[in-house]
């Protein structure tokens, strides 16, 4: 390799968006064995889903306002019901969004003669094999990202086919099991749409981001070097954000941390709501997180690799620890004493606080409440 030219490679300055698409799509619909094909549906069954998920997603706002005093200022939760090429299309555009600016920023690639003419189709086909994969698991998705920036806030999205395909191989009662998914789901809906600086404070960090972002090979280099120290250690170098965690400069790390907090403690308290709003409407809720938690633990190999190179691995364990958080608070001072991070963004915790919620407690209670 020519040492005066950097290589950029999977960092490429461009991503052909058509070709992720049409790769997500390819993948998504199992073909190639990548993933599982989707299951055969009637049309009654196709309808049945559109009538299901509009009524459960209604009810689901109900029981969540009511549990936690979330109103939303404007609008009613909608639930619409794609395939997996539908959330494929709707999360390209999500993706683009996020990343174009960090792409567009990038040197050109340093690849020799014609491969420079198809690093972006090769980028694209990367992308899209990896949304393709996601295609296959997500069951429900509140998109901040593409709500915010052209699209409904209204709308919370479900994948039809693989709520459909999990019914049928466990036995879950349809109902029961599609109010659970959009009690998730929509918690999300009214954590962003009832505290107004919640939206801006989230995006404001994203762009925080992409701004301080430093792509080229001396990053990747420093970041081989922290994932080989790490690894010595005995620690997953891919343990906290993934890939962008290992390639961040020091200060995106910061805005990275802080975007890890608030979304551990959105997370944790979408389970806990989930769980408390639908504790006599869904009997069978243990048995689904049961179900859906050992089918985590059971991920193969290439599977798991995948969560840690994206950085879900860390967005699964971030339920765990945003959850023991929230009943740690509420154990200090109640559903008041929790209810104070819709305040202010100075109120969220850090990821040490979500770690030790007593910090958290001692931070921001009032005289006479034990960080315990």
């Amino acid at each position: 390799m020519d040492g005066d030219a950097p290589y950029t490679g999977w960092m490429s300055s461009t991503v052909s968006w058509d070709v992720a698409r049409k790769v997500a799509g390819w993948v998504g619909d199992g073909r190639g064995g990548v993933g599982p094909a989707p299951p055969a549906m009637s049309a009654s069954e196709r309808r049945r889903l559109d009538e299901d998920f509009a009524e459960v997603t209604a009810r689901a706002e109900t029981l969540v306002v009511e549990e936690t005093g979330l109103r939303p200022h404007s609008g009613t939760a909608r639930g619409q019901v794609v395939d997996r090429r539908g959330w494929v299309d709707a999360n390209v555009a999500s993706f683009e969004q996020l990343l174009q600016p960090l792409l567009d920023k990038m040197p050109s690639s340093g690849l020799p003669g014609p491969m420079a003419k198809v690093a972006p189709q090769v980028t694209g086909a990367q992308m899209g094999a990896l949304l393709g994969w996601m295609a296959t698991r997500v069951l429900g998705q509140y998109d901040l990202l593409l709500t915010e920036r052209g699209g409904g806030g209204d709308v919370v999205h479900y994948v039809g086919p693989n709520i459909v395909a999990l019914e049928r191989r466990h036995g879950f009662p349809p109902k029961q099991f599609r109010l659970w998914i959009a009690l998730h789901e929509v918690t999300h809906r009214c954590q962003f749409t009832a505290v107004p600086w919640l939206r801006p404070h989230f995006l404001s960090l994203v762009d925080q981001a992409l701004e301080v972002a430093r792509p080229d090979a001396g990053q990747l280099l420093a970041a081989l070097k922290r994932a080989a120290e790490a690894a010595r250690r005995g620690a997953n170098p891919l343990d906290e954000a993934g890939v962008l965690g290992l390639v961040a400069p020091p200060e995106q790390l910061d805005v990275l941390r802080q975007v890890q907090g608030m979304m551990s403690v959105l997370e944790g308290h979408g389970d806990v709501t989930m769980n408390r709003a639908g504790a006599e409407a869904v009997p069978e809720a243990q048995w689904f997180a049961r179900v859906l938690s050992d089918r985590r633990r059971r991920a193969n190999p290439v599977t798991r690799l995948v969560l840690q190179l994206t950085g879900l691995d860390a967005k699964l364990k971030q339920y765990a620890q945003g959850e023991r958080f929230v009943e740690a608070v509420e154990a200090a001072g109640g559903a008041e004493l929790f209810h104070r991070i819709w305040d202010g963004p100075e109120m969220l915790p850090t990821l040490a606080e979500i770690r030790e919620p007593s910090i958290w407690v001692a931070r921001v209670s009032p005289p006479g409440i034990a960080a315990g």
